[in-house]
């Protein structure tokens, strides 16, 4: 088959096309023909040689799929070739075939296409895990998600939504705003030119908020635990802006008896994945089909332009998902 390689570390012009050995599928496995897949930060991570993929993953870049079934392995019961499914991937999303575990694989409603159903693994089960199952998040309570126009931020917004948030609020740059809002965001925050600790509590008229999901890391750690109300939460999902804060208090947090949780999904074990492919399916598609939730998608781009893709996302230019059709 054909897949998008790394001919060694470093920028987009790295990523060619070329010939890879097809995946076999194992006993509980499909193997799926690949329609669509979509790029991650931790796609570019790993272009760079910055992020490797777990033990016993494929080491092609790409971690969420749709497309076909085309061959079972000699367990599977609950599928069939010609199946449209979507999932969760270790690696291999940037190729013609990929295999994955029949747990982990969701069935496409008629209603979305490979493309919108591509769009869907990856940052909606993070987001579906960072608010229900570490943050515990709970009806009436306030959100703050930083990187609300990406595509963790636009289902962390519908999702929140959809659990009856008190008040949602976002950073994101201000061309940004109107899809945060559009989606449900009650405040957008230009973190280009506002500090949003003092708009979150000029907002919340000092009272800040619940919990706060963060990408950012070390130049937002403290502002985040002085934005948190009691018994508040943080969950970070990447260390985006760097690792160790110019200065820190840890008072915050005996204080106002905060819970800081970091997570990666990647290297998560088969069980775990599959235990939140279900939780996640069994919330979330029956909203799809009703059109409650839907992936945002920002720009389709053929996979053989995987390098001007990778360009785009890293200048930052996108509103939710970046897809690759793949032919």
């Amino acid at each position: 088959m054909q897949a998008v390689k790394i001919e060694s570390f470093g920028d987009p012009g790295q990523l060619t096309i070329g010939q890879w050995p097809m995946p076999a599928p194992a006993p509980r496995e499909l193997l799926v023909q690949v329609a669509a897949t979509a790029l991650n930060r931790a796609d570019t991570l790993q272009r760079q040689g910055k992020y490797p993929p777990p033990s016993g993953e494929s080491p092609l870049l790409g971690l969420e799929m749709a497309g076909t079934v085309v061959e079972t392995g000699s367990e599977v019961a609950r599928w069939k070739t010609g199946d449209r499914v979507c999932g969760l991937l270790g690696g291999g999303g940037y190729a013609q075939y990929a295999a994955i575990h029949e747990e982990m694989a969701m069935r496409i409603p008629d209603e979305l296409s490979f493309e919108q159903a591509a769009a869907i693994p990856e940052v909606w089960l993070t987001a579906y895990q960072a608010l229900r199952w570490l943050a515990g998040f709970q009806a009436e309570e306030w959100l703050l998600i930083h990187a609300g126009a990406s595509g963790v931020g636009t289902a962390a917004i519908q999702l929140a939504r959809q659990m009856k948030a008190g008040k949602i609020l976002v950073t994101a740059s201000a061309p940004k705003h109107d899809i945060c809002r559009e989606l449900g965001a009650d405040l957008a925050i230009d973190y280009q030119n506002k500090d949003f600790k003092k708009a979150v509590f000029d907002y919340s008229n000092e009272r800040g908020v619940d919990v706060v999901i963060d990408f950012i890391g070390a130049p937002y750690f403290q502002r985040n635990l002085n934005v948190l109300r009691t018994d508040g939460r943080l969950v970070m999902l990447a260390l985006m802006g760097g690792v160790q804060p110019d200065s820190l208090s840890l008072g915050p947090i005996l204080r106002k008896r905060l819970q800081v949780t970091g997570s990666t999904l990647r290297a998560r074990s088969l069980e775990y994945k599959i235990k939140l492919t279900q939780a996640f399916s069994t919330f979330a598609w029956p909203l799809f089909q009703s059109g409650y939730l839907r992936p945002v998608i920002d720009r389709v781009f053929d996979w053989r332009d995987v390098v001007a893709a990778h360009e785009y996302m890293e200048a930052n230019k996108n509103k939710g998902k970046i897809i690759l059709q793949v032919k």
